[in-house]
Formats: structure tokens, sequence, C-alpha cells
């Protein structure tokens, strides 16, 4: 059977074991038939079987008899996000996800996810935590917890929900506890894989060891951030503009208490009075296109704004997504204590 999928059968199957096996099923009454090759070609509901009986065909028959063939499906890699919202829109809930060989990489009920964004996520999760000694002494500061979650787990729950599956985590510092506490992801229903670096490699320098991504689209992040960023709209801004890369930004304001003058050279054109000016910081979470990350030098310390810097340089196109939602980097003992209350009152 195809991986551990217990809502797959084979196609020369009796329709006698595909009601067994509907019968099994605690939500959607939905097979997929595979062949002998593990290629999906089919699906077959209980309605198809009643129908069929009622047409003279016995349960003692081939599945292949009476599958549907003309059924719905995502490729890996290629899929859009308006196709996630056509299939919700028509109720359509459980549908399998495909790779080039037709072989199903997973089984996705859309009822439980905001969307699908076709991306992988990397965790920088490395760091020492220094400025947050003691708390930092026994445990990575990406475990240490907001409320009744740590900080990470935040993260890779909220990306979930957007329906990501495929994590990256990059570690060093007491790393073999985020190894214990997350293994290979099973548990959430996503796969994880640990990069661990060997000497400071920078915010996103380790993103170079990592050998295979499954999109062609990957998110960075750190993974001490306290965010209810809305990933799909900050995808659906990369998609739409085309962009190489795309930086998170959080707006800054700075109220100026005096009038500002206007000015060309030495000479006066107007007044502001009492302004105020909004500038944008990086917030740490970066789309960006797979082709891109062959620029991060192997094993060598880089930073994102190194990564940046360069693509601007060869006139890449890289743009800015406004968070107008919480944002909080868990940096020092203040902004922990802040996120200690926030958790209470905002949702995540």
């Amino acid at each position: 059977m195809s991986k551990d999928f217990n809502n797959t059968i084979y196609s020369h199957q009796t329709i006698r074991e595909a009601l067994e096996k509907i019968n099994e099923l605690s939500d959607a009454l939905t097979l997929f038939v595979l062949n002998e090759n593990q290629q999906l070609v089919g699906t077959i509901t209980d309605g198809d079987v009643r129908r069929n009986l009622l047409k003279g065909i016995t349960i003692e028959d081939e599945v292949s008899t009476i599958m549907f063939t003309q059924f719905r499906f995502l490729r890996q890699g290629s899929y859009t996000l308006e196709e996630i919202k056509k299939f919700k829109d028509l109720n359509l809930n459980q549908i399998p996800l495909l790779d080039g060989d037709n072989k199903i990489l997973r089984i996705i009920n859309l009822s439980k996810y905001r969307t699908l964004l076709p991306v992988d996520v990397v965790l920088m999760a490395g760091g020492r935590g220094e400025r947050l000694r003691p708390l930092t002494d026994t445990t990575p500061k990406p475990l240490l917890k907001i409320g009744d979650k740590a900080i990470i787990e935040r993260n890779i729950d909220r990306l979930a929900e957007f329906g990501v599956s495929n994590f990256f985590l990059t570690i060093k510092y007491l790393g073999e506890q985020l190894v214990q506490k997350f293994g290979n992801g099973s548990d959430k229903n996503i796969h994880i894989e640990y990069i661990e670096e060997t000497k400071p490699l920078g915010t996103i320098g380790s993103v170079s060891l990592i050998k295979e991504f499954k999109n062609d689209t990957v998110l960075v992040m750190n993974s001490d951030l306290l965010t209810n960023i809305d990933f799909e709209d900050f995808y659906n801004q990369f998609i739409t503009e085309d962009a190489d890369m795309a930086v998170g930004s959080i707006p800054y304001k700075v109220d100026v208490p005096y009038a500002v003058l206007e000015k060309e050279g030495n000479r006066i054109l107007s007044f502001k009075e009492k302004p105020t000016y909004t500038y944008y910081s990086n917030a740490g979470i970066y789309l960006i296109k797979r082709s891109l990350l062959d620029i991060i030098p192997i094993g060598e310390h880089f930073n994102a704004t190194d990564f940046m810097e360069t693509l601007i340089a060869n006139e890449s196109k890289v743009i800015h997504f406004p968070i107008h939602g919480y944002w909080l980097d868990i940096g020092k003992h203040d902004d922990f204590n802040k996120a200690q209350d926030d958790v209470l009152h905002i949702k995540f």
C-alpha cells in the first residue's frame, strides 16, 4: 500500500474489500485506487458502489470496473492557491497531492487548513540567546514557553495551519532538545529535518547546508518571533509581484516634536508642523525563490542582509511586505515578559 494511507486500495482488489475499507473510514468515505506501480489511477466512494451494484456489478468484481478516473488532484510544486480556493468552494476536502510519477505524497483534508502554501520552511533555531540568560542556560531560546507553548512550536503550528508540511530546523546550541521535542514531525502531520551548524553561520548561512527542497519557494524565518502574520497574504504578494525575494517588515513611526523645514539648498520651501515619519524594519521573515539560494556560500558565515544586498546589486526584485498584525522579536527579558502578557489577549 502507498505509504501509510488507510484510504487507498489496489485496482485489482474486489469491491467487497473496498466496502470493508470504506466501512473502517471515520470521515470522508473515499478510497484512492492505485495500480501495481503505486500510481493513483482512480477513486471510489460508497455512492459509486451503490450505483454500480444496482447496475448488476457484483461485490466480487474488481475495483477497476467501477472506479472514477476523472478525479481531481494537486501536483507537487505546480499548483496555485486559486486551485485550493476552488476546491474549498466546491467542498472537495479530500485531495491527493501527487509527485511527477502520479504517486501520492499526501492526502489532504482541506477543511483542516486555511490554504495549502507551496513552500518549504527553514526555521533558524541555533542561537545561544545570551540576552535571555539565565533562562537559556539549560533551554534553547526557541523552546522557551510563551504561555503554554514553546515559541518555535507556535510558529510551526501556525505555518501548519496554512498547509505547510516540509520543515527544516537549523540547530546548534542545545539542538538535541529540539530534536527530542519534535522528532520527525509526524505527531503534527508534518515532516521535519534538522540541519546542524558546527560553527555560527549567521542569519541565513545554514540554508546552504540543505541539499534538497520540494518547492520552488522557500520561507526562511527566525524561530524566536511571536507573530500572527498572514502567511497566505505574504505569499500572494510575493507571487503577484513576481518577486525574487519578499521581506516581512515592521512599520516604525517616528514623531518629530518640532516643525520640520522642507528646503532646497538653503532656501526654505515649506514647513511641516510636528510630522510623523514611518520607516520599515526587517522582521526576520523571508520568501525566496529557491533558485537564488545558490548565492549563499556553503558553510560560511552569511547574514540575510548580505543576501539581500547581493540580490539588490544583481538587480533582482526584492520587495517588502508590511506586517500589520502582531510581531515581537523575543530577544530580551522585557520582550519575553511582554509576550507572556500579550499571548493572553491576542489571537495567534
